[in-house]
């Protein structure tokens, strides 16, 4: 009396597929957005590094905005800046938000905040 052990298949259901591979998709594109505004807010950093070595207010502003000219980012102006002195050392602040639409009245939204310290 012989008998064969029949092995099941195991693995992923075609509709599980679909499921993962939509998710992956949606995944994917949100983080494609995301992904600059990442890149814009280092920039943004680097600038205000840059522009807290000036000595005045104003001329912390205009460093700023000539950075920003170079690096091409419109979401922080040198007004929108907040210029403070921790002893003897320049800081510079910022503080922004972005959105990103999804889908319908859906937004996703992002705040970033950094200094020159």
């Amino acid at each position: 009396m012989s008998t064969q052990l029949k092995s099941r298949q195991r693995g992923i259901s075609f509709l599980g597929l679909l499921f993962v591979g939509g998710f992956l998709a949606m995944a994917g594109v949100i983080a494609a957005q995301v992904f600059p505004t990442f890149i814009e807010y280092q920039a943004i950093g680097k600038a205000a590094k840059r522009a807290s070595l000036g000595s005045t207010v104003p001329e912390v502003r205009m460093l700023f905005d000539k950075a920003s000219a170079v690096d091409d980012f419109k979401s922080v102006t040198g007004k929108d800046l907040e210029v403070t002195k921790d002893g003897d050392k320049i800081v510079v602040a910022f503080a922004y938000q972005r959105e990103i639409h999804l889908t319908g009245p859906a937004y996703l939204t992002l705040k970033y905040a950094g200094n020159s310290k």
